[in-house]
């Protein structure tokens, strides 16, 4: 993606703002990442470190670097919107064990992903997406009540307005002067009621092809079969015109 794709434009600065002051565990900076930090403002437009750079974006960053065997490690991380984890959990782990938690990481993609990092150079900027049905609008998605309570008042007539679609914007860089690797998550919440039938279907169609073990993570047998009877009678509706 190009310089003017790579952070969104117009975001919620009292959001961001809230988000970090309630949360002082949302920034963590190991010593080695104190300079990639500064890096990071600059490239922003800001004075200061990583504190102040995630309060000028609507962004979290996370600043990966090589240790001395060559493996990226999370050195440095501000994120107000986290999906499901936890910052503290993570700072300080290779890329495989950051991603422990999804299934078939280690077997399926943690060589790609590994080759991806180190041969990644300055310059380029890649973006990529990824999504998760929730029962929850906030930007802070941190649920630690049972999932079968969680989505207990989901059914197939209300799914429009009980579950939403939160989409991750991705995107990965090689900062130049401290060769650390700068990845950001930008977070987009909506109802599934205000996306297409097409959409709500393929959503739907995924959720249901979702290996055993990810299915499971992802809370899928909570919502699934509500979640496919909406997108059938979405499908149903008559095509609106003008």
């Amino acid at each position: 993606m190009s310089e003017d794709e790579w952070l969104q434009a117009e975001f919620d600065r009292v959001a961001r703002a809230v988000a970090f002051d309630e949360n002082a565990d949302a920034v963590l900076i190991l010593p080695e990442a104190e300079e990639a930090g500064r890096e990071v403002a600059a490239l922003v437009g800001v004075e200061g470190g990583l504190r102040e750079a995630a309060r000028a974006c609507w962004e979290d960053l996370c600043i990966l670097q090589r240790n001395r065997a060559g493996d990226h490690v999370l050195t440095g991380g501000a994120v107000a919107f986290p999906t499901d984890w936890r910052l503290v959990d993570k700072i300080g782990l290779k890329l495989t064990a950051v991603h422990a938690p999804i299934h078939g990481y280690a077997e399926q993609l943690a060589a790609g992903v590994d080759h991806f990092f180190r041969t990644l150079a300055p310059g380029p900027i890649y973006g990529r997406s990824n999504w998760f049905v929730v029962a929850s609008d906030v930007w802070r998605y941190m649920p630690v009540d049972d999932p079968a309570d969680r989505f207990a008042h989901v059914d197939a007539a209300n799914v429009g307005s009980t579950l939403f679609l939160r989409s991750e914007r991705q995107t990965l860089r090689r900062l130049p002067q401290t060769d650390a690797v700068l990845f950001t998550i930008g977070i987009a919440v909506k109802p599934l009621g205000a996306l297409s039938s097409g959409a709500v279907r393929k959503i739907a169609n995924d959720i249901a092809s979702t290996a055993t073990g990810e299915h499971e993570r992802r809370a899928a047998p909570f919502y699934a079969g509500a979640l496919a009877g909406y997108a059938r009678r979405r499908a149903e509706e008559p095509t609106k015109c003008c």
